[in-house]
């Protein structure tokens, strides 16, 4: 019972900073506005980590390198203490554990990925009903325009309501249930 609640406190402790990073790096890569209550908020929360990185590992081109490796080893650290806590004996198991767990690793940041995604959407889209001109709104519509641009390309609205949105969040479901699923349980076979 113990050993379930360290997991459930590592689960959302380190996967709420894997998120942080992660939006860090698609704020910067899409350039959404740091100049609001969210921007600043993520920066915040962020800072402890990429300032001290970015010394050693700068960007390369549009891509912030120190604040994706931190989400990466954010879920390395998550799913190496996991694989401890559930009484594998990772030091004895030889490399295609270790190739499992990085891999485990790259999975979490591409599950958290499209949950950034999804809930962007899913908010883009509640505050569309709500308050358009919310703070937020400059943020939202950076982060979901790279991938509702080539959805709207194929469906256009449709009396003067936008279903792109909607496409996205199913489509972004489909890649967890099918790929992601698929993906985390040929890994976890390792273990």
């Amino acid at each position: 019972m113990l050993v379930d609640a360290l997991q459930f406190l590592l689960n959302t402790f380190i996967n709420l900073l894997t998120l942080i990073f992660l939006l860090r790096f698609f704020m910067q890569l899409f350039k959404a506005p740091f100049n609001n209550p969210f921007g600043q908020m993520v920066m915040t929360l962020s800072n402890f980590a990429v300032k001290p990185l970015r010394r050693f590992l700068p960007s390369v081109g549009k891509i912030d390198v120190s604040t994706l490796l931190l989400a990466v080893l954010a879920q390395f650290l998550l799913q190496y203490c996991l694989i401890l806590l559930r009484g594998y004996p990772l030091a004895l198991a030889g490399q295609p554990a270790w190739l499992g767990l990085i891999g485990l690793s790259f999975l979490g940041v591409v599950k958290t990925a499209l949950d950034v995604f999804f809930y962007a959407l899913l908010l883009q889209v509640i505050l569309s009903w709500v308050n358009p001109f919310s703070p937020i709104a400059g943020v939202l519509d950076n982060l979901t325009r790279p991938i509702l641009t080539p959805i709207r390309r194929f469906i256009p609205t449709a009396g003067g309501i936008d279903f792109s949105p909607m496409v996205a969040i199913i489509i972004i479901q489909m890649l967890h249930i099918s790929v992601i699923a698929n993906i985390e349980q040929q890994l976890k076979a390792f273990f």
